[in-house]
């Protein structure tokens, strides 16, 4: 597609490795051939336009759905993921769009949710201890751990999503939409938390929308449209490539406008 193309140089080893993954459903292939590497340190930016195939993926990786056809290789060794457990106790955490936290319940409570520390007798200081030093290493702005989740903003509930991704140690983070209905400073919040998780050296796959944040943290864009892959970019990708790998036209309103801002600046070298 252009120069930008397969042209990031990747940090660390690879952790991820999709090759030739496929997905059907009956007749409908939501995924074709799908390949691309995860490295350790690195964000990684997943986009494409509705029913690309992106939650598709993102479900496979989870142990949600299992590949047609296709292999999945995991530090280096094939790997199959039979279930959310499973990709669990590999290393895979996975932070959906909804969050899947409990309002009703307070910070400690969320992180720990269905790994108590002595479920007979619930440890609640080493929770709380565990919980300060998860949301200190993320650099969290959380006022207090035994805040109910409902008082928090959409930016803290994110943070501590991503900090109960964070308490089995794993080495891949997959987080879809995760600056979805946030507002400014809210993104600007999750974007740093996302810079400091990669910074830990975990890879992180990030599902967005939003092009503006996938420029800002990812270090390299893989396109998917209509479930095959399209393209895999780097953040100085321009405008026009971008929206041409993920809606397949070369001519759309964002390549219109820049022409038409090339041809007026050309008019003003011109007449100057």
């Amino acid at each position: 597609m252009s120069e930008h193309l397969e042209s990031a140089v990747p940090r660390g080893e690879p952790v991820l490795s999709l090759r030739g993954i496929s997905k059907h459903f009956g007749a409908v292939s939501a995924l074709t051939d799908i390949n691309f590497d995860v490295h350790a340190g690195e964000v990684v930016a997943l986009v494409g336009d509705n029913g690309a195939g992106k939650s598709t993926l993102v479900k496979v990786l989870a142990g949600v759905h299992q590949p047609s056809a296709g292999e999945i290789f995991f530090d280096g060794k094939p790997v199959k993921l039979t279930d959310p457990s499973t990709a669990l106790d590999l290393g895979i955490a996975t932070v959906f769009q909804d969050l899947a936290l409990c309002e009703n319940l307070d910070v400690v409570a969320n992180i720990f949710l269905g790994r108590e520390k002595g479920p007979w007798h619930l440890d609640e200081v080493g929770m709380e201890i565990r919980s300060w030093t998860l949301l200190n290493e993320l650099s969290a702005r959380i006022p207090s751990v035994r805040e109910p989740i409902a008082s928090l903003s959409g930016g803290q509930r994110q943070t501590v999503a991503i900090a109960r991704s964070l308490l089995l140690q794993p080495k891949l983070i997959m987080l879809d939409e995760p600056t979805a209905a946030l507002g400014v400073a809210q993104t600007a919040e999750v974007l740093d938390l996302i810079e400091r998780v990669r910074a830990r050296g975990l890879g992180v796959l990030m599902i967005s929308h939003n092009m503006e944040d996938v420029r800002a943290v990812a270090d390299r864009i893989v396109v998917l449209r209509l479930g095959r892959n399209n393209g895999i970019l780097t953040p100085d990708a321009s405008n026009e490539e971008l929206v041409s790998a993920i809606t397949g036209a070369t001519e759309n309103s964002v390549t219109r406008r820049a022409g038409r801002r090339a041809q007026r600046e050309h008019s003003n070298e011109a007449s100057s």
